[in-house]
C-alpha cells in the first residue's frame, strides 16, 4: 500500500473542487479546524467550503489546468490557469497549503487576471 503524498493530496483536492465536487473534496482532505486566509470570506472552513460551492453552481464549465506544483517538508504550492468559463480568459492562481499528517489544515490562495493584451512575450504560463 503506497502512502498519498502531500503532493497527490492538494492536486487532488484542486481538482474535485474545480470539477463541483467541493463538498467530497473538503470531506476526504480538509482538516475540521481547517484555516484559510482570503481575505473575502472568514477564515473558517465552513464558509470557504460553501463559497467554493456557490461558485462551483455559478460555473459549472470551470476548468483547472496546474501548471506548477512544489512540496517542501508540510507545504505544497501550486500554480495553475483558472478559467470559470470556456470563454474566459481566466486567471493565474497560487494556492498554498500546510498539512498536518495527511488533512490540509491551512490554505492561501492569490490570483491574477490573464491580460487580454501583454506586452510581455513569455505569457504567464
Amino acid at each position: 500500500m503506497t502512502e498519498t503524498s502531500h503532493r497527490e493530496i492538494a492536486i487532488s483536492f484542486l481538482k474535485l473542487a474545480a470539477s463541483g465536487k467541493v463538498r467530497e473534496a473538503y470531506t476526504r482532505y480538509v482538516s475540521l479546524n481547517f484555516q484559510h486566509h482570503n481575505p473575502f470570506f472568514r477564515g473558517d472552513r465552513e464558509s470557504l467550503m460553501l463559497a467554493m460551492e456557490e461558485n462551483a453552481t455559478k460555473n459549472p464549465d470551470k476548468k483547472l489546468e496546474i501548471k506548477l506544483t512544489l512540496e517542501d517538508r508540510n507545504m505544497v504550492a501550486t500554480y495553475s490557469h483558472v478559467q470559470q468559463s470556456p470563454e474566459d480568459s481566466g486567471g493565474a492562481v497560487v494556492h498554498i497549503f500546510r498539512f498536518e499528517d495527511d488533512h490540509i489544515v491551512e490554505m492561501w490562495d492569490i490570483g491574477q487576471a490573464v491580460p487580454e493584451d501583454s506586452p510581455n512575450k513569455n505569457g504567464m504560463f
